[in-house]
């Protein structure tokens, strides 16, 4: 009897470590564009227009929206294993800049290694009116219905 139990409770066993092992796959998230780097090498300041980036490299990401005009096609991929934080893998940022006569300007290349970490700052603005303490907030409604509200006395 104990051959039947194992040759059951075996594949059954199997295949849950089988699940097991299949959910804990991380998950890679690419986002953006994905750049030819031959077709942004061609892109050439002062002769190429904005037309020929678009028909070339595509709409951009971003588009600065202060000062010059600059257009910005972003590239990122990242992974997520299981509920950690994620982890970027590559980030690229290319940079394409305008002159007035609608030509390129500058091109410019950022890696992963040219990203800046920044702190976010963890202050809450304040807000002016009465603080309620927990009792005020239980108890503030007492007192302030009465039975005529509803046609009834």
């Amino acid at each position: 009897m104990p051959s039947a139990i194992t040759s059951i409770v075996a594949p059954c066993v199997a295949l849950a470590v089988a699940f097991v092992l299949g959910a804990c796959q991380p998950v890679v998230h690419v986002r953006g564009h994905i750049l030819d780097d031959d077709a942004v090498a061609s892109l050439e300041p002062g002769a190429t227009t904005r037309d020929d980036v678009l028909d070339s490299l595509g709409s951009p990401s971003s588009v600065n929206a202060f000062g010059s005009e600059t257009w910005y096609y972003i590239y990122g991929r990242s992974e997520v294993f299981a509920f950690f934080k994620p982890e970027v893998l590559d980030q690229r940022v290319v940079a394409i800049a305008f002159a007035e006569d609608g030509t390129v300007k500058d091109v410019k290349r950022y890696e992963l290694d040219d990203r800046q970490e920044i702190e976010p700052v963890a202050r809450t603005t304040p807000t002016f009116g009465k603080q309620l303490g927990l009792l005020q907030q239980l108890l503030g409604n007492l007192g302030r219905f009465n039975k005529t509200a509803n046609g009834a006395e």
